[in-house]
Parts: C-alpha cells; sequence; structure tokens
C-alpha cells in the first residue's frame, strides 16, 4: 500500500461527538447490532452499485460477484467487514463518516433522558448506521474505493471515535469499503466463530447477497472445507418467498434493516399483486416517527426493485408525502431495469403501484383503529400531523383518511386528539347539521375562547383545532358524512334548527335597540374593522372578534406571517354582546371621549383573546389604567 502525502486530520461535527458518547454508554445491552448496521450498509453499497452497473457495466471491473465478508483475528483483537459494493470518494467520506446530515440532531439530543433503555430507542429513530462500530470498536479503521475510479483514489479514515479522525489518500486495487474494528477491551466475545454466525444467521439471513465467512468446520451443517468462505446466510430476498415461510421474527428483522431502527414496526404488510401490474411489496409502519419527517428534504423510506435488481432508494413516487414515514420495498416485474425517476414520473405502472400501496397502508391504519384504540393512538401521536396533510394532496382517498383523522374536542375538554369525526357526528344534537371548529395556536386558546360560550351553553361538541397542519386540513376537507365543517369565528353565526323562533326573534328585538350605538362604535373604530354587529354567540364575554366567511382566518394569518410571507391583512368584524353590562353602560356614555376610551379598549380585548397582537399596547394599558382610576375615584 502507497500513501500519498495528502493526509488531513479533521474534527467530527459536533453532533456526531455527542452521539458517538452516548452510544458507547447506552448500548452496552444492545452491542450486537453493531455487525447488523454495518452489514446493512454493505448490502446497500452492493445495491447502488448493481444499478449504477445497469448504465456502465465497466463498474463491475471484471469482479461482478457482489458480496460481503466477515473475518475476525484473535490475535490482533479485530473484526473486518469488507464489501466489494459501489465504494466511497474521499469527500463522500467526509461527508457520510464526519458529519450527520439529517436534521433534527438537536432536537434528538434534547430528547434524551439519562435513560439507556429509553435512549437506545430513541439512537433508532435517528439511524446510526456505521458509527455503531464503536459500540464494540475504541479505534475503527476504513479503507474504500470507488468504482470507477483508479487504484490511486483510495482512502484511509481513522479514528478513535472521541474528537477527530485522519483521512488520507492511498492505492487501493480493489473497489468497495473495507472496515476494521479495533475492539475494546472485554469485547473478546465477538471474536468467536459461533457468536458472530449466530448475529448474522439473527439479523441479517434475509440479506439477498451472501454474506461469508472463513470456514472452520466446527459446524456439521458446514459443508465447505477448512479455510473456504463460505455463506453464512440463506441470501435469498424475503419478499420473494412465501408469506407462509416467514416468521414474524424475521418481517421484523427486515424492517430494522430497511429502516435502520431498533425497534420492531408497529404494522406491516406483505402482498404480492397480479393483473395489468405485478409486483410485491413490503410495507412496514414505525412505532416512532424520524426525527427527519417534518425536513422539506427528508428522505422517504421505499425502495424499489425491478426483479429483485435494486433500482433507488428513497423513491418519492412510490408513495405520497402524507405517507413519508413507511418503510420497505416494492419489487415490480413490469418496470425496465433503466428505470429513471424522470420516467418513474410518467408511468402508469408506478401511478397503479403507487395507488394500490397507499390503500394497503390506509387499510392496515383502518384495521388498527378498528382493533386496538389504545396501539392506534400510540401511532396519531407520533404520525397523525402527517396523516392531517392527506386530504389535502389525496383526494381519491380523502374520505378513507378523513376517517382515521383524531381531534381534541370540548366534549373531553382535553388536549389529546381521541375524538374520530364518526365519533363527533355519532353525538350531533337533534337538528345539528354541521361539523363546528376552531383554530387557534394553543390548546388553552382554543378551549379558553369566548366565541365557544354559546355552544357550551347549548351543548353542542366543537373540534379544537391547534396544530399548524390544521388550518390546511379544513380548507380541503370541508364536509364529512354529509355533514360540512364549519368555523365558529368566521361568519355570523346561524343555529338552524338549534336557535327557536322565539330565540330569534328576542334576539331581532335587542339588535334594533342597539343600532345607534352600533353606529358609533363603527364610527370610533374606523378603519380598525370591517364592521360592528350585536351577536349572541357570547355570554360571559363583551366581544369577540370574527372574519367574513371567505376572508383567511386570523391564526392561518399569523401563522404565514410567522413563515415570512407577506399577507395582507382581513379586517376584522367586531361582535358586541348586548346582555354584557359593560356593553350596556357603554350604550348609555355620553362623554364622547370616555366612549371611545371603552370602545377601543373591548376591541383590543377581543382582539387579545384571540391571540392577537395589539399595535399599540402602551395606548391600551393607558386607557385601561385611566378607566380604573375613575372607578377608584367613584
Amino acid at each position: 500500500m502507497t500513501v500519498d502525502t495528502h493526509k488531513e486530520t479533521l474534527g467530527f461535527q459536533t453532533e456526531v461527538k455527542q452521539l458517538l458518547n452516548l452510544m458507547i454508554h447506552s448500548l452496552y445491552s444492545s452491542k450486537e447490532i453493531f455487525l447488523r448496521e454495518l452489514i446493512s450498509n454493505a448490502s446497500d453499497a452492493a445495491d447502488k452499485l448493481r444499478f449504477e452497473a445497469l448504465s456502465d457495466d465497466a463498474l463491475f471491473e471484471n469482479d461482478s460477484e457482489l458480496q460481503i465478508k466477515v473475518a475476525y483475528d484473535k490475535e490482533a483483537r479485530t473484526i473486518t467487514v469488507t464489501d466489494n459494493g459501489i465504494g466511497m470518494n474521499r469527500q463522500e467520506v467526509v461527508d457520510h463518516i464526519g458529519t450527520i446530515a439529517k436534521s433534527g440532531t438537536q432536537q434528538f439530543f434534547q430528547s434524551l433522558t439519562g435513560d439507556q433503555a429509553k435512549d437506545a430507542k430513541l439512537i433508532g429513530q435517528f439511524g446510526v448506521g456505521f458509527y455503531s462500530a464503536f459500540i464494540v470498536a475504541d479505534r475503527v479503521t476504513l479503507q474504500t474505493r470507488r468504482a470507477g475510479l483508479g487504484a490511486e483514489h483510495g482512502v484511509h479514515w481513522e479514528s478513535a471515535g472521541e474528537g477527530d479522525y485522519t483521512i488520507e489518500t492511498v492505492t487501493r486495487q480493489q473497489r468497495g469499503t473495507e472496515i476494521v474494528l479495533h475492539l475494546r477491551e472485554g469485547e473478546d466475545e465477538f471474536l468467536e466463530n459461533y457468536r458472530l454466525r449466530g448475529i448474522i444467521s439473527k439479523y441479517s439471513d434475509h440479506i439477498s447477497l451472501p454474506i461469508k465467512m472463513l470456514s472452520e468446520k466446527t459446524d456439521a451443517d458446514d459443508k465447505a472445507a477448512a479455510g473456504e468462505w463460505a455463506a453464512v446466510n440463506s441470501a435469498s430476498a424475503l419478499w420473494t418467498r412465501s408469506k407462509n415461510d416467514i416468521t414474524e421474527a424475521e418481517y421484523h428483522e427486515f424492517y430494522k434493516h430497511v429502516a435502520h431502527d431498533f425497534e420492531d414496526p408497529l404494522l406491516y404488510s406483505h402482498n404480492r399483486v397480479e393483473g395489468k401490474s405485478e409486483y410485491t411489496s413490503l410495507l412496514f409502519v414505525p412505532k416512532r416517527a424520524p426525527f427527519d419527517m417534518w425536513n422539506r428534504d427528508q428522505r422517504h423510506g421505499m425502495k424499489l426493485y425491478v426483479r429483485r435488481v435494486f433500482i433507488m432508494d428513497d423513491a418519492e413516487q412510490l408513495m405520497p408525502a402524507y405517507l413519508r414515514f413507511v418503510r420497505g420495498i416494492i419489487d415490480s416485474n413490469d418496470l425496465p431495469l433503466n428505470v429513471s425517476r424522470e420516467i418513474l414520473q410518467k408511468n402508469k405502472n408506478i401511478d397503479s403501484i403507487r395507488a394500490g400501496s397507499v390503500k394497503k397502508v390506509l387499510g392496515m391504519l383502518e384495521s388498527l383503529a378498528k382493533d386496538d384504540k389504545e396501539k392506534y393512538q400510540e401511532f396519531w401521536r407520533e404520525f397523525g400531523k402527517v396523516i392531517k396533510e392527506g386530504p389535502g394532496e389525496d383526494f381519491a382517498n380523502k374520505e378513507q383518511i378523513a376517517r382515521l383523522l383524531r381531534f381534541a374536542t370540548t366534549h373531553t375538554d382535553k388536549d389529546q386528539q381521541t375524538e374520530s369525526l364518526a365519533d363527533y357526528v355519532g353525538r350531533m344534537s337533534a337538528g345539528q347539521n354541521k361539523i363546528y371548529y376552531i383554530t387557534a395556536d394553543s390548546f388553552t386558546a382554543a378551549k379558553s375562547s369566548p366565541h365557544l360560550e354559546i355552544f357550551r351553553k347549548k351543548g353542542i361538541e366543537v373540534l379544537l383545532l391547534t396544530d399548524r397542519v390544521d388550518e390546511w386540513l379544513v380548507s380541503s376537507l370541508t364536509e364529512f358524512d354529509g355533514k360540512s365543517l364549519e368555523s365558529v369565528t368566521k361568519g355570523e353565526l346561524d343555529l338552524g334548527e338549534l336557535e327557536d323562533l322565539q330565540e330569534k326573534a328576542d334576539q331581532e328585538k335587542i339588535a334594533e335597540e342597539f343600532k345607534d350605538m352600533i353606529t358609533r362604535v363603527k364610527e370610533t373604530l374606523g378603519d380598525r374593522v370591517k364592521d360592528v354587529r350585536t351577536t349572541f354567540r357570547l355570554t360571559t364575554s363583551p366581544a369577540c372578534l370574527v372574519n367574513d366567511a371567505y376572508d383567511m382566518s386570523a391564526n392561518l394569518e399569523r401563522i404565514l406571517k410567522a413563515a415570512g410571507q407577506q399577507v395582507s391583512s382581513a379586517k376584522p368584524i367586531l361582535e358586541l354582546n348586548p346582555e354584557h353590562p359593560l356593553v350596556k353602560r357603554l350604550g348609555k356614555e355620553d362623554d364622547s371621549q370616555r366612549f371611545a376610551d371603552w370602545t377601543h379598549i373591548l376591541f383590543d380585548q377581543a382582539l387579545l383573546s384571540e391571540g392577537g397582537h395589539l399595535e399599540d399596547p402602551a395606548a391600551f394599558v393607558g386607557r385601561l389604567n385611566q378607566m380604573l382610576l375613575e372607578l377608584a375615584l367613584r
């Protein structure tokens, strides 16, 4: 091996250092997963070489028999994992080994509890991959060369898993990657043939290329001669086998391979479809949301194969964005081996596969919601906000998605989202023909809103929508089960048959009595409001603000402005409660200055109560103090 002078010592990204330290101290009970992770990465490297070689056969470099080798040396106390896959160039080593290229990293570390068992599960959500080597090793060396590059472009990487690593350019004849783990003291159990074989059988038997070890003839079933490289896994793609021949444990291990997760999946579905399109799908729903779920550049979890040949990772064409948490594989018999992302976007077979896969996932979730409500609540806590994107994205399945939605409501007055739209409809009052909702930026703001007063008085349930995505949800989901969804903060309140004729007559009479006062209030507020009117939606509050039926809600306006969007503000409508003592007192006020001050105070209070921000807080405080002073001096 000829070493080039181009050698650097670089520091790990801060998050990598934290992750390495955490794994070394938290995963003592799951040490053996290091081998699963390294073999999984080697398998991915082989898959990527197969795909790239479809358009450039020279990448095989006269060595098309892809395989993974696992060896150990008791004297040197090392374990070596070698693959002849795609390999990496120098920049790829820096990008993939020196950093964690994921958003949500900070959130990940903030979620840590200090409890090793719980933190190990969190690490599973994050995906440790290569870094798991440091669970058992105090020094790791890596040599690699990318397929298609000359031998002089080899890369040697080394680190003790602390603050930095060295990287240098070397001459390497063999393409692919070799990782050598120098074991810590006390980890000698992994220097035994039977132990390594047992780990491979447990976690990696489903890997579709051979994982080889040197035969020692210690196993009666080992047909290889001593000193020969022999496969220790079945090396057959799991999804090609009959479902009756696959155990639940095998499905779970395959999921951990494709998802790089530590926990078992929540749900899975193995399907073979024949007809116009022939394909096999193996779909998994994780127990926990990945940390990059809200990253705009997040990776999808579906792998595409064509006749068992890997084509691409993260195939976003196979699953819509609102199901981006789904992991698994699709293996098609109908697509060309040289299929590209551009071709996928226009392919009818892909449209058919996508539609069928979405139906399978939604069906799994619907069955779970029906059969195990507690387990479905676990799912909803992790993925509910993403599912709420569905009605706006997937019109064809809008009704089915709507049945999966869960909400907080005034029925329970708790912030847990446990109530379905079907539950709401089943509890509707006689004569009620609408599903009422309120959007706000917090559960407390929604539950305490003055807009709910008449609904609470009459026992009418209201959905309390406080997720940011809820504004987009209600803009696309306008009805359910023939009942329209209506905001309690927009338009004039019309409870239809829920109000009797006498109530309506009394309201019209009172509104006429306050007509002159309403005109004065409107003149006082000027262009701060679109209109002023009396209302009977309030029972204990003196005033509230509403928007016209077709105007943007105040909550959505705040969300867009917080996101940096230029939004033209819709002027609100001030509604006054004519039965409130403050409003009655205002109607009798002759002093024009005092009338103006009280009017502005009522408007500002209404704005604050629905989560708005005052343009001139000092003026509000000054008017309020003056009013309190007058009351104190009486």
